[in-house]
């Protein structure tokens, strides 16, 4: 047997996030043109990116295995988190996200509150399935309900910040995982009709009756329903400018920090665009390229994975990342709406990006395990 090294890593895993990082940079340079005041945002992220690393390292010293057998003390660290967030966090924008930690910047539970929910749930469905190989009907409406409480208690948390994007991705990773474990289709039925019904209501009241609707549900959520229905008309400062953005790039872009149009965000939300802009349809075509093929990889190991919680884990964090880069580039061409979804890896961030650095941690285990045990 050959003898196979701890932390040998995936090459082609490695590369791709040296390449996200390169172009995150250069990226956020240009973007930082756009800012009205001085920010350093490209040495922050060089900095973040480094600290990302030495997480990744660490995560890989620590091993997959105790991760998941601890998953339930981060799952009570990541709520706990939650809860002071509305207590003691900053207000920016009339949300309270984040907690302003001095001469390190602003921390955002809720990111990190991602991974964590991936690893519970992932620990959760395999202690589940091992338990009972054969699950009757009841079984598996007890397991969903005992779902239902634990993805419940951060959505709850995340919406009161307000943070809707975050909440819908909580709800995606979950949807996701249970329909790759197996779990009989008719429950699914029965919670997208649910879903729908909810949907449904809150819609006709939104329409019918406005002052009804904030009685019920608040200005606040009122405000984000009214943002989000607002996409479809293609209206808007930075959406248009956004756009505009992109298709003057043409088919080589303007070059390296050279963004001549306005848009607010450009350096989270809508830094595809500055991408798109500096490199046009070329370097977006490389860009999307390069997402794909790192999707297409972790799915790779999840098929090669002998361990079904890998498995489980794996199609969580691809749940998360597909809709996140499906969402972020088709809020900024105007094909989905607007809500916050940063690109994954590439948008300037200490939380998100510490957060999928971490997830890099895990794959690179998961990986090593796969490479274990083939040899």
């Amino acid at each position: 047997m050959k003898n196979i090294s701890k932390y040998k890593v995936d090459l082609s895993i490695l590369i791709c996030i040296i390449l996200f990082a390169i172009i995150s940079i250069i990226t956020i340079m240009s973007a930082e043109k756009l800012l009205p005041l001085e920010s350093n945002l490209v040495l922050r992220q060089i900095l973040w990116y480094g600290v990302g690393f030495i997480l990744i390292y660490f995560v890989m010293f620590i091993g997959n295995k105790f991760i998941y057998k601890n998953a339930w003390i981060l799952y009570i660290i990541g709520v706990l988190s939650l809860l002071l967030v509305l207590i003691f966090g900053s207000e920016i924008n009339e949300a309270r996200c984040w907690f302003k930690i001095p001469g390190i910047g602003n921390i955002q539970p809720s990111e990190f509150m991602k991974i964590i929910l991936i690893i519970v749930l992932g620990r959760m469905i395999n202690d589940f399935k091992e338990k009972y190989p054969t699950q009757t009907l009841k079984q598996e409406f007890i397991f969903l309900i005992k779902v239902c409480i634990i993805v419940g208690i951060p959505s709850i948390l995340t919406f009161l910040e307000p943070d809707t994007g975050v909440v819908l991705i909580y709800l995606l990773i979950t949807f996701v995982m249970l329909l790759i474990s197996g779990i009989r289709y008719r429950w699914f039925i029965i919670v997208l009709g649910i879903f729908g019904l909810v949907i449904a209501f809150i819609l006709t009241t939104y329409f019918l009756n406005n002052d009804l609707f904030i009685k019920i549900f608040g200005s606040s959520f009122f405000l984000r329903v009214d943002r989000l229905l607002d996409w479809s008309s293609g209206s808007g400062y930075q959406l248009e400018n956004g756009i505009t953005a992109i298709g003057s790039g043409g088919i080589l872009g303007y070059g390296l920090n050279n963004t001549p149009i306005y848009f607010p965000e450009p350096q989270t939300d809508f830094i595809f665009a500055v991408y798109s802009n500096n490199f046009g349809f070329i370097g977006s075509l490389i860009l999307i390229g390069l997402l794909t093929f790192f999707d297409l990889r972790l799915i790779k190991l999840a098929i090669e994975s002998p361990s079904n919680i890998n498995k489980y884990i794996i199609s969580g964090i691809l749940g998360m990342l597909i809709y996140q880069q499906l969402q972020n580039i088709g809020m900024t061409i105007g094909l989905m709406p607007i809500t916050g979804i940063t690109l994954p890896f590439i948008s300037y961030g200490g939380s998100s990006l510490l957060s999928y650095m971490i997830m890099a941690g895990l794959i690179f285990n998961i990986s090593n395990e796969n490479i274990r045990y083939r040899n």
